[in-house]
């Protein structure tokens, strides 16, 4: 496959869990990171050996030897940075979420499809092995009818006011950024949008929601307890009940193992490891995969997909009155 040539926008954390996942592929490289930030895209560039460094944005969509761009800024900058790379004719990996709310992600749907450009979220959690497996056993009927799933995904930390989780203008808060993965689990489960949405939140001093709790109903009478946090502690796991046992998925965003628990039986445990440094690197191999056969979107992560999600959470933002800037 011809080798992609990647840029990054935003030289962050994430950035550089990026980067050392492209480094364990062979048909990419990256050839470029921008940040806004004085001297950060230097410095990222001098770590991961990338060749060029730039000051804004606009410069890295300009470069013409790039053919896609992961966008690793915080939430709130999302839209406007795809957008741009979009106008300029560069396929797009976004971090997710992938927009503030759902009139954001149509748009930017609308404008890669007239520009016939390559477009996904970067759900990591969906690529890897494990959750491949998860769907395989489910669709076999390993622990018989599914009729709920149980998620949370909670940390605790001294995360100051103008910490991107804490702090509004970012659009910050625990759904955006932590939320989403339980509730992505659900619909990687149940293949389908909840029919009703239950909630409640609770709301911090600096106006985003903290925690929250959440209960979706489902075809078939099938629900999901979905809850996620950044003032308390929990285990950060997933379990599927059935019929005729429960699947247990410790760690499920980054998962690497499933526990199959069957009526009567002993646990049967599934190890699907990757190594330190490799949890991104499947997403940005299907990704490559895509571009390389002149796909516009995904099969695994579908643009379908990312909107029916993100008008999720804004209907459960709705139910809280938690409105962003500019909304």
């Amino acid at each position: 496959m011809e080798t992609i040539k990647w840029g990054i926008i935003g030289c962050g954390g994430i950035a550089h869990m990026f980067a050392r996942g492209l480094q364990c592929l062979e048909n990419g490289t990256l050839l470029a990171g921008a940040s806004r930030s004085p001297g950060r895209a230097e410095a990222f560039a001098r770590e991961h050996g990338v060749e060029r460094a730039y000051a804004d944005y606009e410069s890295l969509v300009a470069d013409p030897d790039i053919d896609a761009i992961y966008i690793a800024t915080t939430h709130n900058l999302h839209f406007e940075n795809a957008k741009l790379c979009l106008e300029n004719g560069k396929h797009v990996l976004c971090e997710k979420p992938f927009t503030v709310n759902a009139a954001q992600t149509e748009e930017l749907i609308a404008l890669a499809r007239e520009k016939n450009l390559f477009l996904m979220e970067a759900v990591w959690t969906r690529f890897l092995p494990a959750i491949g497996k998860l769907r395989e056993l489910l669709a076999g009927g390993a622990i018989g009818e599914v009729l709920s799933v149980k998620a949370d995904f909670s940390i605790s930390g001294d995360f100051g006011a103008k910490h991107r989780l804490r702090n509004k203008a970012l659009a910050g808060g625990a759904l955006l950024d932590l939320g989403i993965y339980p509730i992505t689990f659900a619909a990687i489960v149940f293949g389908e949008p909840p029919l009703r949405i239950q909630s409640s939140a609770v709301m911090g001093n600096t106006g985003v929601d903290d925690r929250s709790f959440c209960l979706f109903d489902y075809s078939g009478g099938r629900r999901a307890m979905l809850s996620s946090s950044f003032t308390h502690h929990a285990p950060t796991e997933a379990i599927v009940c059935g019929a005729k046992g429960y699947i247990r998925v410790p760690w499920f965003l980054g998962a690497q193992e499933l526990h199959i628990h069957r009526n009567g039986t002993e646990r049967e445990t599934i190890k699907l490891p990757y190594g330190d440094g490799e949890n991104f690197k499947f997403e940005i191999a299907h990704a490559m995969e895509c571009i390389a056969a002149g796909k516009k979107e995904s099969d695994v992560m579908p643009l379908s997909e990312t909107l029916s999600i993100m008008q999720t959470m804004d209907a459960l933002r709705a139910q809280w009155g938690l409105k962003y800037a500019g909304e």
